[in-house]
């Protein structure tokens, strides 16, 4: 695989993205608005920067890196002559099922197509193509640059041959390959969320502060990040929309979202992006 395709340029798609070109693959960045392909080469030019203040890599790299992405507003000119699509849109399965319609229809069909997804069937993707042996999920973690952990999903039909490929791809891009079954959240999320779910229902019962829920993860199970915080950082509407596919997806309200979590999703209130969730930022 040579030539790389990914589809949305918000936070996960400009990270995968800027991992990809700095490995030196041709990536194609692909957005329909051009301001969002904008912003995204602007922080991928301050992660890079960030990288060299850090000796992680030089100038030279980073000037590569640069040359090696070339931004796209048109699905069907971006996807023609890839060996690999990587979807980085909205998690809402209608848009993604859309888009793996459309990339049927336009990418060569070598193609692989994955799908950056966190918690959306890869088999009900997969199944929307007349390719669902070549449809497989690479989960990235945030931030995509530095977390070393690619959750990588195999649908129902996905073959070996697929499986393989993501795999070694993976590794050349210095990830750390993980390959799981498709079940609603996978792993990652399936675990995670009722986790943060947890720590937002404890805090509506007044258990404790948000500051002390946190304290006490980050003392006591040596987690980087409390949860109520990583919740900020994900953006709690993300979070509150796993938890109804799981919820949906097992048929168990165990994984139904905390109330709380639900009003601050209406009040607009998501975490870092809106500047208030369960922190002030």
């Amino acid at each position: 695989m040579k030539k790389i395709a990914v589809i949305g340029a918000g936070t996960m798609g400009n990270g995968i993205a800027h991992v990809f070109a700095q490995k030196g693959f041709q990536v194609n960045l692909i957005d329909t608005q051009s301001t969002a392909l904008e912003k995204a080469i602007q922080t991928i030019q301050k992660n890079l920067d960030r990288q060299i203040a850090k000796g992680i890599i030089d100038e030279a790299s980073k000037t590569s890196t640069l040359s090696n992405i070339t931004c796209i507003t048109q699905l069907e000119e971006g996807v023609k002559e890839a060996d690999l699509v990587v979807e980085a849109a909205t998690e809402n399965s209608e848009i993604k099922k859309s888009i793996f319609s459309a990339l049927d229809k336009y990418a060569p069909a070598n193609c692989i197509l994955a799908s950056n997804t966190s918690s959306i069937s890869i088999t009900q993707l997969g199944a929307v193509t007349n390719r669902p042996e070549k449809v497989i999920g690479m989960h990235f973690m945030n931030p995509v640059p530095v977390m070393k952990l690619v959750e990588i999903i195999n649908g129902q039909a996905t073959n070996e041959t697929t499986t393989e490929a993501i795999v070694t791809l993976t590794k050349q891009i210095d990830k750390i390959p993980c390959v799981v079954k498709d079940f609603p959240g996978f792993i990652a999320n399936r675990i995670l969320m009722p986790m943060i779910n947890e720590a937002i229902i404890a805090l509506a019962e007044g258990v404790s502060d948000a500051a002390t829920i946190d304290q006490i993860m980050k003392l006591g199970m040596a987690h980087p990040m409390g949860p109520l915080q990583l919740a900020d950082y994900i953006g709690l509407d993300v979070c509150k929309n796993i938890m109804v596919i799981m919820q949906e997806g097992f048929q168990n309200d165990k994984y139904a979202p905390s109330p709380l979590l639900v009003k601050l999703v209406e009040e607009g209130k998501l975490g870092v992006k809106t500047g208030q969730g369960f922190y002030t930022y």
